[in-house]
């Protein structure tokens, strides 16, 4: 069994600790809490779970680490703190784990990363022993090797899609949805996810994976971005009211741009309400989903919808990115130490998971 903490409880992590309490290879043996609130608690009831896992919630990162775990799952956000992020994940390596993460977006490619990001992480690799792997949902499998899986059934691929077409009020995340993405501000607001160069930032490095898994040369990766105000109030059940002539949805797009024209392409469709921007791409059903469409021959379009914490979207989506990421850990422990991108470490089965629950 692999020793494993989960850093955070939030979103994320709420799914981490369900994911690590389930997995064959692993045994949860750590959690890290900020809120003092939570100090003490058991892990299951952070979790959402019906039953005790025997973990108490610790803020006492120095003894944790100290234990020496030979995982962390690093699920605490990223967006408004990389810098905190990126000190304890390089502390996390330096003590020796393997740490897999969806908080630092610079390193889901790091041979594009800045140095800045990249040579911290490499240092402490060669100090420590541990590895790093980061991947998500989108960015993640979304716009790596989902699209990359599927490309494989093409006999010729002229575009490859990929969409994230999403609810925002069903994120348990207001500040991230009214600031950072700019839903409910004004039409004049500058969200500082959309300032120009930023969606690149977060998205490109996948642009650029997916560029090198089709053995292409892009010419460059350019944005395009298309914001829609409220044609009237409206009331959501999770994040109340949203103003009329308040920015209600955004539309952007990432593209990889191959000969002069767009081939690699990562969009986003995001609403506060479904209508708002109705003439725009909709989830086949429910409040979203994650597409991929390559056009070509044959033409290929396949929908993922996944859910979560009673039926949740967006629970769901952060469910396949822990997935994803809880899954790789036995594979990292085994490989060298490294650091790892989507190309590198493998979408396994899930073998011993058949009907495998909980304790």
């Amino acid at each position: 069994m692999i020793p494993t903490i989960v850093w955070g409880t939030g979103n994320v992590g709420r799914a981490a600790i369900r994911a690590v309490a389930a997995h064959p290879a692993l045994e949860l043996t750590g959690v890290l809490v900020h809120n003092p609130g939570k100090v003490g608690r058991d892990a299951g009831a952070l979790a959402g779970l019906d039953y005790r896992l025997g973990v108490a919630a610790s803020a006492d990162i120095d003894a944790l680490l100290a234990a020496g775990p030979r995982a962390v799952v690093y699920a605490s956000s990223g967006d408004i703190r990389p810098d905190d992020a990126l000190a304890d994940i390089v502390r996390a390596i330096r003590a020796g784990a393997v740490v897999v993460t969806p908080a630092l977006y610079a390193l889901y490619d790091p041979a594009g990363a800045p140095v800045e990001i990249r040579d911290p992480v490499l240092e402490a690799i060669a100090a420590g022993g541990g590895s790093l792997f980061v991947s998500g949902v989108d960015p993640g499998w979304g716009n790596d090797v989902l699209p990359l899986l599927i490309s494989g059934l093409g006999t010729t691929v002229e575009v490859l899609r990929c969409q994230e077409i999403f609810d925002y009020s069903t994120y348990d995340q207001p500040d991230s949805v009214r600031y950072l993405v700019g839903m409910g501000q004004p039409m004049d607001y500058q969200p500082p996810m959309l300032l120009p160069s930023v969606p690149t930032m977060v998205w490109g490095g996948q642009i650029r994976l997916m560029a090198r898994a089709l053995g292409v040369e892009l010419d460059e990766i350019r944005e395009t971005l298309d914001r829609r105000a409220l044609d009237a109030t409206v009331q959501t059940v999770q994040m109340g009211e949203f103003e009329a002539g308040t920015q209600g949805a955004v539309r952007f797009e990432v593209q990889g741009i191959v000969d002069g024209e767009p081939r690699i392409v990562i969009e986003h469709v995001t609403r506060i309400h479904p209508s708002c921007a109705p003439d725009w791409p909709t989830p086949p059903d429910g409040d979203g989903a994650h597409r991929v469409i390559i056009e070509g021959t044959p033409r290929i379009e396949v929908s993922v919808e996944a859910t979560d914490e009673g039926g949740n979207r967006a629970a769901g989506g952060n469910a396949t990115a822990v997935g994803r990421l809880v899954n790789a850990i036995d594979w990292l422990v085994d490989a060298e130490p490294g650091l790892y991108d989507a190309l590198d470490v493998p979408l396994r089965a899930a073998v011993g998971k058949l009907g495998r629950k909980s304790p």
